[in-house]
């Protein structure tokens, strides 16, 4: 019997298709037609079955699909260690909102351009951002072949990037035209907050998001000055406003939810709310500890999200879930919460859940978008190894991803990024950084 035709065969000594260790396939490899997953099993049979126009091989190496990172502000990545170790609102108001008033289309599209050599080099293959001039943010993404999910942020003040409020709305909307069908890019609406979005702005969004069936992205009860606003405002908590208005429904996604009590977890559940736990920042910020077992307990839908550069000071999901792992267990004083299969599914099919993608990415499986990457397990803080992923959550780190498989395309390969140039990259990063140390000091 001929063998079939295909564009790639990725193997490995091993391949995790999804969180579980009873899932592990030993001596492995993935079949990838077009940007599809055609095939998955040992490497023996796939080989014997397939005719690969290319074929990438990794001794010791583990195939896994690719991590999600469920909120990022990827251009912040120009602000890394600009104004460390102050609270959430001294930070945001007289620092960084200051200093986004400089920022311009090209200093946004060069510091993404940095986050996504990042990423892709710590193992995330899709990410889901919100910031400003997410023109230039879409530009970067498409030029890197990355996946991802983007929106611009609106609020009541003026932005730098559309001016006033009414020009937003006209912004997002040509957004939703340029990206319209886009294999690998999708459109979010993303109101700021609910201290910086008026009920009125709020609810056009919430408008604008279910004509466009698209996500609701929003950072909410992130810590306790942001509750004490909203009740002093509205009388009651930014999950309850929220709800008030309509909009928490199974198409938002809430940033950080670290002030939710009981029955807002219940709510939240109930309501289909996805949830972004971004627990570095919030331990950074000193905001808090999202009460993230009891969401997976109610059934709130739960990704890892690593926030921005300049709050955690890294975009790397490894280090992220070796976090989100460790730290529930010592805030409840119990190690059996968040373990590494529920972790690792919370940066992978979880993730992906929260994006409304679970059925396209975020495990191997025939018929999914081949997005994956591939770990040298041959190091010594991976030796012996037992249990894949115990490792991956607590002893790998973004260094260890050696090759990047997205939408079918290899994006890096040997640690080397394809699809974009780093020391450029670099050399140009190093310059803007000159500039904005500048903009601190006005």
């Amino acid at each position: 019997m001929p063998k079939q035709p295909t564009d790639l065969i990725i193997s490995g000594s091993y391949l995790l298709p999804d969180a579980r260790q009873k899932s592990l396939i030993q001596d492995a490899a993935a079949a990838i037609t077009g940007d599809t997953i055609t095939a998955i099993g040992t490497k023996e049979q796939i080989l014997a079955d397939f005719s690969p126009a290319k074929h990438i091989h990794t001794d010791y190496g583990l195939i896994m699909p690719g991590l999600v990172n469920t909120h990022t502000h990827a251009a912040m990545s120009c602000f890394r260690g600009l104004a460390d170790d102050l609270p959430l609102m001294t930070w945001l108001e007289e620092h960084i909102f200051p200093v986004e008033t400089k920022l311009t289309p090209e200093m946004v599209y060069q510091s993404t351009l940095l986050s996504l050599a990042e990423m892709i080099k710590s193992g995330t293959t899709s990410f889901c951002d919100m910031y400003l001039f997410s023109k230039e943010v879409a530009r970067a993404t498409e030029r890197s072949g990355m996946r991802a999910w983007i929106g611009e942020v609106l609020y009541d003040f003026p932005s730098p990037c559309y001016g006033e409020l009414e020009n937003g709305f006209k912004y997002l909307n040509e957004l939703f035209a340029l990206y319209k069908d886009h294999p690998l890019i999708s459109i979010t609406v993303d109101p700021h907050a609910v201290y910086t979005c008026s009920p009125d702005l709020l609810s056009r969004l919430g408008n604008v998001a279910r004509d466009n069936n698209s996500l609701y992205v929003i950072h909410l009860s992130e810590n306790q000055t942001e509750m004490d606003t909203c009740r002093e405002r509205y009388g009651c908590s930014p999950v309850q406003h929220l709800d008030h208005l309509g909009l928490l429904t199974d198409k938002t996604l809430a940033a950080h939810c670290v002030m939710v009590d009981e029955k807002e977890i219940q709510l939240l559940a109930q309501r289909g709310v996805s949830v972004s736990h971004c627990q570095e920042s919030n331990m950074k910020l000193a905001s808090g500890t999202a009460p993230v077992v009891k969401m997976l307990q109610a059934g709130v839908k739960v990704g890892i999200g690593t926030d921005g550069s300049a709050s955690n000071n890294d975009v790397d999901m490894f280090g992220e879930m070796n976090t989100v792992a460790k730290i529930h267990k010592v805030a409840r004083m119990d190690p059996t919460v968040m373990n590494a299969e529920q972790t690792l599914h919370a940066a992978t099919l979880g993730g992906a859940e929260t994006l409304s993608a679970g059925g396209q990415i975020g495990s191997l499986e025939v018929g999914k978008k081949a997005d994956l990457i591939v770990l040298d397990m041959n190091q010594p803080h991976l030796t012996p190894l037992y249990n894949i992923p115990s490792h991956l959550v607590y002893a790998a780190r973004g260094a260890d991803v050696v090759h990047s498989v997205i939408g079918g395309s290899v994006i890096m390969e040997n640690r080397r990024l394809l699809t974009l140039d780093e020391d450029t990259i670099l050399t140009q990063m190093r310059q803007m950084g000159q500039r904005i140390s500048i903009y601190g000091k006005d």
